[in-house]
């Protein structure tokens, strides 16, 4: 059963949080990928000193500017990725890069509904339509599989929202992380004669931006635990919603 095997990666939002820590947990693993294309809105910015500061240190970093809802954006990403493969394709591709608002059924607006579908869904959307060229095992040397990885949440789970719809009513992320699950279970369908293995991912309530000082899961303990899930994929699991730890969540 072919598994991936990962000589390159890119990841999306990796200035911060989830993101940063992806990107230096693959330079401290066993083999790091030979390309690590950390992306981020502003590589000049304050929030990306410590990304620019670590790519300064390691090679294998290429810091790209990607705004992920811009398709002129996302394309100049591509032919800049493109340079650096020198012809060799992409081996993964987490669309990890998102936002939250508080708001609840009251509050919601079309407005933010809008904006937050344009990072969580459109996004990852773009970005994965931009790369598919790159992640495609069409070449003869093309060993393995590739994998799109889409960072998602237990709060996009549709049978779920009971359990969890008092605390955390988040209407615009609910909603559109229940989009980026349909969006990954297309990439499976769609791309697994190309080679692909699409899967969905929990990481948790995770110590970032995001997730507040009161979660209880580390940044770091979250992306190990998804490292190791990423590390085994198979076909078998194309199509899959799981969590952190790989159990499966119901969509």
């Amino acid at each position: 059963m072919s598994t991936v095997t990962i000589h390159s990666v890119l990841v999306t939002g990796s200035n911060r949080g989830i993101g940063y820590e992806f990107v230096q947990q693959f330079l401290k693993s066993q083999n790091p990928p030979r390309k690590i294309f950390a992306t981020c809105r502003d590589p000049a910015g304050e929030q990306s000193q410590e990304l620019k500061k670590l790519s300064e240190k390691h090679p294998n970093i290429v810091v790209i500017q990607l705004d992920t809802t811009d398709p002129v954006s996302v394309k100049a990403s591509v032919k800049e990725v493109e340079k650096h493969l020198d012809g060799q394709t992409l081996d993964l591709l987490i669309n990890n890069a998102g936002v939250l608002t508080q708001n609840t059924l009251e509050t919601q607006t079309s407005e933010d509904m809008i904006r937050v579908y344009m990072t969580n869904v459109v996004g990852p959307m773009l970005v994965t339509q931009a790369f598919h060229p790159l992640l495609k095992r069409s070449k003869p040397e093309c060993a393995g599989k590739s994998a799109i990885v889409h960072v998602s949440a237990l709060l996009g789970s549709i049978q779920d929202v009971p359990h969890l719809f008092a605390p955390f009513p988040v209407i615009s992320y609910r909603c559109s992380k229940a989009a980026l699950n349909m969006l990954s279970r297309c990439h499976a369908e769609g791309y697994k004669q190309d080679g692909i293995i699409c899967v969905a991912v929990h990481p948790g309530w995770v110590q970032t931006d995001m997730g507040g000082d009161k979660a209880p899961l580390t940044v770091e303990d979250s992306v190990s635990s998804m490292m190791g899930i990423i590390a085994s994929l198979s076909e078998t699991q194309s199509g899959s919603f799981v969590d952190w730890e790989g159990k499966t969540i119901p969509f």
